[in-house]
């Protein structure tokens, strides 16, 4: 029979003293505050062999003892731990034991750390499991908690994120409605306002994609009375000749305006992206003569 690990020695020593029975001079509190620091001890040495998700269950089994033991901010940051663990291999693991995280943050009103988680689970949402709408529904949690506790940077951070997840699900008017929360919320900072253009120039070509130039230039108006600068800058004019290029059904005039941006402004993945939908849209588009 191969020699048990360390870990697995700490493990089977913290599930031992979870399951014992309490004697006479000690508590149940104590006995699970004991187990809880053997599940951490084992869960570390899970990870010096890199078993990352025995590593996680063994944090999750801390965190069980120190809810047991009525210590939430251990049990908060044993989950967290948790997370980290099976960030690396589980991440469906990894969000269940964010969300248990969040729970305990919430209820110690510590909403600015349950926003880092939230965001945290968004970016699992996004980049491991490619649930686009489930990212967006966190990032918006994030925000608004974000928002909560002042961070207003952080929070318009997240909006944008989930604006540009909007818009990649073709939730065209939710994405305008977000962009646009972000510009207000830009315009009154000197920091932020030169920002301003690129969220609505997104908001803009949401509205094209929704194959709708006439909100597009009732938008563009909007903004223009907000920020009297903007109507002169590169964005505006670019999406001005789109609008004209989309109406007269000229395809090349579109390409060429996109061009033409391009060399001076290098487009970024989701703008290609928005931009091709456009486009599509004009091919698709009967002219009328």
């Amino acid at each position: 029979m191969p020699a048990k690990s360390p870990a697995q020695t700490l493990l089977e020593k913290a599930d031992k003293k979870a399951n014992s029975s309490t004697g006479w001079f000690s508590s149940a509190s104590t006995k699970f505050e004991e187990a809880g620091d053997l599940y951490q001890q084992a869960a570390n040495a899970f990870k010096i062999d890199k078993q990352f998700k025995e590593a996680g269950d063994a944090h999750a089994r801390e965190a069980e003892c120190r809810e047991k033991s009525n210590e939430p901010n251990e049990a908060a940051q044993a989950w967290w731990n948790a997370a980290k663990a099976y960030k690396r291999t589980n991440p469906d693991l990894a969000i269940q034991a964010l969300s248990q995280t969040i729970t305990h943050l919430t209820q110690g009103g510590r909403f600015r750390q349950a926003a880092d988680r939230e965001k945290e689970i968004g970016q699992i949402y996004l980049q491991e499991l490619q649930d686009l709408r489930k990212a967006c529904e966190s990032f918006e949690r994030a925000a608004e908690w974000y928002a909560q506790e002042d961070a207003a940077a952080t929070a318009s951070a997240c909006y944008k994120d989930a604006a540009d997840l909007h818009a990649e699900i073709e939730e065209y008017p939710q994405a305008i409605a977000r962009y646009e929360q972000v510009a207000d919320s830009s315009l009154n900072s000197p920091l932020t306002r030169y920002s301003v253009k690129e969220y609505w120039l997104r908001a803009s070509l949401c509205a094209l994609a929704m194959g709708d130039p006439i909100t597009a230039k009732r938008n563009l108006n909007k903004y223009s009375s907000l920020d009297t600068t903007f109507s002169s800058t590169r964005e505006a004019k670019f999406v001005n000749i789109l609008i004209d290029a989309i109406e007269a059904g000229d395809e090349e005039a579109f390409t060429g305006a996109v061009f033409e941006f391009d060399q001076v402004t290098k487009l970024d993945n989701w703008k290609t992206n928005i931009l091709l939908k456009i486009k599509r849209g004009i091919q698709d588009e009967p002219v009328l003569r």
